[in-house]
């Protein structure tokens, strides 16, 4: 183990992890049973999204983040993937994109309405086909409209650049990275995204440029089996988690050229998959083992000791899989830095898990949210190609919030066929079919009723009490 002072000055000594109320969760939901090594879980500001367990293909479903409680079994899912999904990622420029990729080897693409999901969603935008064998990762270009990587079980990496080439068409073109000789366990993109990390099965770290496919660096240590790699922001530097010869969980940092780690630090003895999770934006590096109940957290230096341990969020419950709320979704009012949305397969449950860095004053805490990366492009998929790197579009959480998204990435509208009766559109309002959909229309009808109902007692208590103060009024003018 690092040597650890005792007292180091840091603002984010004393975050600690704050889990959301129960009422405040979500329940009832069929996480998926698959044994890869992956979240199952991806969420943005607008919607959550969750792999299921599924007969006869694969599915997950969408819910609004706002839509908390128990799930609806009937639920509407995302359904038209063959085999069972592996990996879902939300489009970083437009919250209502999510890719998904299947042990049926296609990557598709999927638009949800932004009111949700009303009925299982089965047609896909973008069906894309490549792969020779399942797909196991997929990740969205940090900085680039429109393009997708995904890596598969026939140790490749596929770059798929979907452009707007017309009204509602689509120009693809697919290349394919051919550098592993085993599966690719891992992806991740620096700040620019002009490099790209890999890990993989044959115990080997990888750099490579995106664009060619040319590997930059490798290496291979044999005193630590890499897993998982995440790029440190501006830092050139990358941190990888993995088992040290003795077959304990371990984590190195280094340099990107990877000649030899800068620092090992050994975590524990625990056989669970360490996911590492890393903010740019305050340097805290968060540590999650899949089967584990805790979330470690570092703060990471350019100088020595360069891994600083500060705290350790406990809990009694194993995380399958966690997903991360991006920075613009954050509570900056509660000085809420990180937010996770673990998943407890065991109980159905998603539990948000607030980050919180504890200050007394309610202003705005400029100096723990920095501009940070926005849901706009730096670059058009023609840009990146033609060789230009440019750093994310940054926006300031104070004002935000209601900044108007740019639609960059647009998925063609499907004219509807159909019509109006007697002034009802029958697409949205279709009849039940079976005895389930019947039930549930009921008690939707139900609620609403109660709904209205407590409206109309409000608002009569709200006359009442106008009505006496207009009477105490005309009284006071008679004396």
């Amino acid at each position: 183990m690092s040597w650890r002072p005792t007292y180091r000055s840091s603002k984010f000594r004393n975050v600690y992890g704050k889990v959301a109320n129960r009422e405040h969760c979500f329940e009832g939901i069929p996480i998926t049973k698959n044994v890869h090594d992956n979240h199952f879980c991806a969420v943005n500001a607008k919607f959550l999204a969750i792999v299921t367990e599924s007969a006869g293909g694969g599915s997950f479903v969408v819910i609004p983040v706002t839509q908390f409680g128990r799930i609806d079994p009937h639920y509407p899912k995302v359904c038209g993937h063959q085999g069972k999904v592996l990996d879902i990622k939300w489009n970083p420029f437009h919250d209502n994109i999510i890719a998904s990729c299947s042990e049926d080897s296609s990557v598709r693409i999927w638009e949800v309405p932004d009111s949700g999901l009303r009925r299982n969603l089965t047609e896909s935008v973008l069906e894309l086909y490549g792969h020779s064998r399942r797909v196991g990762l997929i990740e969205w270009h940090p900085t680039t409209s429109g393009i997708l990587f995904s890596a598969g079980y026939d140790y490749k990496v596929m770059k798929s650049f979907v452009t707007e080439s017309g009204i509602f068409k689509f120009s693809i073109m697919m290349k394919m990275i051919d550098c592993h000789t085993d599966v690719i366990l891992c992806m991740s993109f620096n700040k620019e995204g002009s490099l790209l990390a890999t890990s993989c099965k044959d115990k080997k770290l990888r750099v490579i440029e995106p664009r060619s496919g040319k590997l930059l660096q490798e290496a291979n240590f044999k005193n630590h089996k890499v897993n998982r790699v995440v790029f440190l922001g501006n830092m050139k530097r990358l941190l990888t988690t993995g088992v040290s010869r003795w077959n304990t969980r371990q984590i190195a940092l280094w340099d990107q050229d990877l000649s030899m780690p800068i620092i090992e630090e050994e975590i524990d003895g625990l056989s669970g998959l360490l996911f590492p999770f890393y903010d740019a934006d305050t340097h805290m590096l968060y540590l999650a083992g899949k089967g584990d109940g805790n979330i470690r957290y570092y703060e990471i230096t350019l100088e020595k000791p360069y891994l600083q341990y500060l705290m350790e969020f406990r809990s009694p419950a194993p995380q399958k899989g966690l997903g991360v709320m991006p920075k613009h979704g954050l509570d900056v009012g509660a000085c809420e830095v990180f937010r996770f949305y673990k998943l407890v397969t065991l109980k159905g449950l998603i539990e948000p898990i607030s980050m919180i860095v504890p200050r007394r004053s309610e202003t705005y805490q400029e100096d723990i949210y920095p501009m940070t990366p926005g849901t706009e492009p730096a670059l058009s998929a023609d840009e990146w190609l033609s060789g230009i790197n440019r750093g994310p579009v940054l926006m300031s959480l104070k004002e935000g919030y209601n900044r108007p998204n740019k639609l960059v990435f647009k998925a063609p509208v499907k004219e509807k066929k159909g019509g109006v009766v007697n002034g009802i559109d029958l697409l949205e309002n279709v009849p039940p079919r079976t005895e389930n959909e019947l039930l549930r229309m009921f008690f939707r009808q139900q609620e609403e009723l109660r709904r209205l109902k407590d409206e109309l007692t409000q608002k009569d208590i709200k006359i009442r009490q106008l009505e006496l103060e207009l009477n105490n009024i005309r009284n006071s003018h008679k004396l």
